[in-house]
């Protein structure tokens, strides 16, 4: 048997079951109960400036309302199943607290106007989260490329060896990735504007100024500062209700988060192969296998890299939800709902156990330091020496070129080559330049348009969830 609808009075039949199960949405929704709270206090306070609620009226709803707040902040709140959605759900919560006073809850609003206020401050408040978790991560790449300040590691384009680069370097490029989402995150944060008064599409009947002066009280007493920091009474009540902006904006940040947690994982899984034998990757995030004794799987990597789909699909879906839909409100638009779980839960907990992972993780100097050797790293190195020699850069790229060839038919390392051999190919090069070049030493140093190599700073969020 459903719950007590928020509505129903011109239908003479009752829902049928099998569509009541597939529209009901309180299985998922609950998660924004929190925020639904939020919104009901404001009302009931908004009805009170209007004058619809007197002080002893205001007061016991919002003693209910506090009542299910506490339910859910001490994780007794379990969704009644048989109840539509989170509101019908609170809603009816509060009548078996305060009975037909109840009914006058939901005076002059919609659940249109209450769903995007819930999902506005669930970003709001997940994004300050993502913010703390990023800052982990940032640091854990801070430790580690720190950890390994002196060590040099053969740089890739195409998959192939290119040139050697500094180990902090390289995690440096993981921290700039991560960098820029921590700063698309924080603007989606300092920018959060929530609503309230839109009714079911064209407004409320309550005057802007009760809403008004409800909000900003709640606002000061919850400290939500950035949410407060314009105006947070509806500018035009239909695209208010219509649109899902902010939840795409937010899958957005989370997919390019998601893609550089992906490539990440992809290049500590490379690296921890034995064809590679970089990194050796802590056990505690790896598995075995049931069959082979020897293996040591890097899963968690691995799944990682699995979620990136999904992540993007919730883009999508949100995305392609909202490309053909009418002014204003649809019930299309309950579907934004679990993508938007689905992504910022994933990311909370990839980035929670990457940024632990990060910091286990140890370095083969052994194996890194005789890749560091393939000469083939520093024939760029080479075709610089001779371009500041005076060599037009055509003529020194054909000439080193030409000399790694020689050195492969050969099978004569460069830095075994008599000057008598290496003036055949360029009078400028010699044993002597040869040896000090090509070293990793000398190869990371040359590149003067690069800041000295440095522990970077990471960024502290100066807010908290």
């Amino acid at each position: 048997m459903a719950a007590k609808k928020l509505w129903g009075g011109r239908f003479k039949k009752n829902i049928d079951k099998d569509f009541f199960n597939f529209q009901r949405s309180v299985q998922y929704d609950y998660k924004l109960a929190e925020y639904d709270i939020y919104h009901s206090t404001i009302h009931v306070n908004a009805l009170k400036e209007a004058g619809l609620l007197n002080s002893q009226e205001a007061r016991r709803l919002r003693a209910a309302l506090n009542d299910v707040f506490k339910e859910l902040k001490e994780v007794k709140f379990k969704p009644n199943l048989s109840c539509e959605d989170i509101h019908t759900d609170i809603q009816n919560r509060v009548e078996k607290r305060v009975g037909k006073l109840a009914q006058k809850l939901h005076t002059l609003r919609s659940r249109n106007d209450q769903v995007v206020f819930d999902e506005k401050w669930y970003c709001y408040k997940e994004g300050i989260y993502i913010l703390s978790l990023l800052n982990m991560l940032l640091s854990s790449l801070n430790y580690l490329g720190s950890k390994y300040k002196n060590v040099f590691l053969p740089g890739y384009t195409h998959t192939q060896r290119a040139q050697v680069v500094s180990f902090m370097n390289y995690t440096g490029a993981f921290f700039c990735m991560f960098e820029r989402d921590f700063e698309r995150v924080d603007n989606f944060v300092k920018k959060s504007s929530i609503y309230i008064g839109s009714g079911a599409l064209a407004g409320s009947a309550i005057p802007r100024a009760a809403y008004s002066e409800a909000m900003k009280k709640f606002l000061e007493k919850t400290g939500a500062q950035s949410i407060g920091s314009k105006s947070t009474m509806v500018r035009n009540s239909l695209d208010n209700v219509a649109s899902r902006d902010f939840v795409i904006e937010f899958l957005n940040i989370l997919a390019l988060i998601q893609m550089h947690l992906s490539r990440m994982a992809e290049d500590f899984i490379l690296y921890s192969t034995k064809e590679f034998a970089f990194f050796d990757l802590p056990e505690e995030f790896c598995t075995g296998s049931s069959l082979m004794p020897h293996k040591k799987n890097p899963d968690f990597l691995e799944l990682v890299r699995g979620n990136t789909g999904k992540i993007y699909g919730n883009l999508m879906s949100v995305l392609t939800t909202m490309k053909g839909l009418p002014l204003t409100y649809n019930r299309d638009m309950q579907m934004d709902k679990e993508p938007l779980f689905s992504s910022v839960e994933t990311i909370e907990e990839e980035l929670k156990i990457v940024a632990k992972l990060i910091r286990q993780i140890k370095l083969n100097k052994g194996k890194i330091h005789k890749v560091v050797e393939d000469q083939e790293l520093y024939a760029t190195e080479l075709t610089e020496f001779l371009v500041y020699k005076g060599v037009a850069f055509a003529k020194a790229h054909e000439a080193v070129g030409k000399l790694i060839r020689y050195s492969e038919d050969e099978g004569v390392k460069v830095k075994d080559m008599s000057d008598k051999v290496l003036k055949s190919f360029n009078k400028h090069l010699t044993h002597k330049d040869v040896i000090r070049i090509m070293n990793p030493e000398y190869a990371v140093a040359s590149k003067k348009s690069l800041p000295s190599p440095k522990v970077t700073a990471f960024l502290k969020p100066s807010r908290k969830k």
